[in-house]
């Protein structure tokens, strides 16, 4: 389904490509073709660097295609995957526009998903995982390397990161939250379990976890940081707003805690209030209001 896009000879000189490329190209499909067929004829020849530098020239078409299950070797398609089953991939996926899938995807290298990426079981990229819209998985996901979602992020289960992570809107995570790099979500960040991130942590709006917020280094949010457990860092913890904690808030040797950094004095007793079972030491700002009400 979708509108059929052709690429010429001409178009793809345009954009330049290198010249054992092109010379592929020109003896395989002489004045052009079907973009997709194009795709489809470089990966069954082993060219998926081609193919993906040409999607990333051309960019998406509105085409789906519907399967009952994808095990290949390499996937890059323009348009919309829809699959009943599972997405079983040795090496890289990229998709130029959304990933639909009623099982699990697992990529044996980078995931690229221009599109949402929703998935009713598991997900899991040996490479890197970007995904341009809103990321809704089922169970969980696992990240060999570096993971981006422009979107929304909603994950049913574990959120288990090798890299960094960067999350553009709000992310909702079931259970743990566990990152070798950097997390950095530009809106609110929840898990029902516990974040354990070994750098840094840093919200723009809130963050809350039904177990333990812990940070290898500074932990940081621009509204306020609640935790069923604890709230620790190695190095400083600041907060826009309120600190709450059921098991007590600490900061690494020599470093402060934080709390009201962008409220005014005058309202930190409603606003940047701090809540735990014993007033952290290196409290430096912030309405200190005691053990928080059962």
């Amino acid at each position: 389904m979708g509108d059929v896009m052709v690429l010429t000879r001409s178009f793809v000189r345009a954009k330049r490509p290198c010249t054992d490329g092109f010379r592929w190209f020109v003896r395989q499909f002489g004045e052009g073709g079907n973009y997709q067929e194009l795709l489809d004829t470089m990966v069954a020849a082993g060219r998926v660097g081609d193919a993906c530098w040409l999607l990333e020239q051309f960019g998406p078409t509105g085409e789906v295609r519907v399967v009952d299950a994808i095990d290949a070797e390499a996937i890059v398609f323009a348009g919309t995957l829809e699959v009943r089953s599972n997405v079983d991939v040795e090496g890289k996926v990229h998709v130029g526009g959304d990933l639909r899938v009623g099982g699990g995807v697992r990529a044996g290298g980078e995931l690229i998903v221009g599109g949402d990426l929703r998935a009713e079981g598991g997900v899991r990229a040996e490479g890197r995982a970007w995904v341009g819209g809103d990321l809704r998985v089922g169970w969980g996901v696992e990240a060999l390397a570096d993971l981006h979602c422009v979107g929304e992020a909603r994950i049913g289960w574990d959120l288990r990161c090798s890299g960094r992570v960067r999350l553009d809107g709000n992310a909702s995570i079931g259970a743990d939250l566990h990152s070798e790099g950097d997390v950095r979500c530009r809106k609110g960040l929840q898990a029902g379990g516990d974040i354990t991130v070994a750098a840094n942590l840093r919200a723009g709006q809130g963050i809350a976890a039904g177990g333990s917020i812990r940070g290898a280094m500074h932990l940081e949010a621009g509204w306020g940081i609640k935790a069923g457990g604890l709230i620790c860092a190695e190095a400083a913890i600041r907060a826009g707003e309120s600190l709450q904690a059921g098991e007590g808030i600490r900061a690494g040797a020599g470093y402060g805690v934080f709390a009201g950094l962008d409220v005014q004095v005058e309202s930190w007793e409603s606003s940047a209030r701090v809540s735990a079972p014993v007033k952290p030491d290196s409290l430096m700002s912030g309405w200190w209001a005691g053990p928080a009400a059962c």
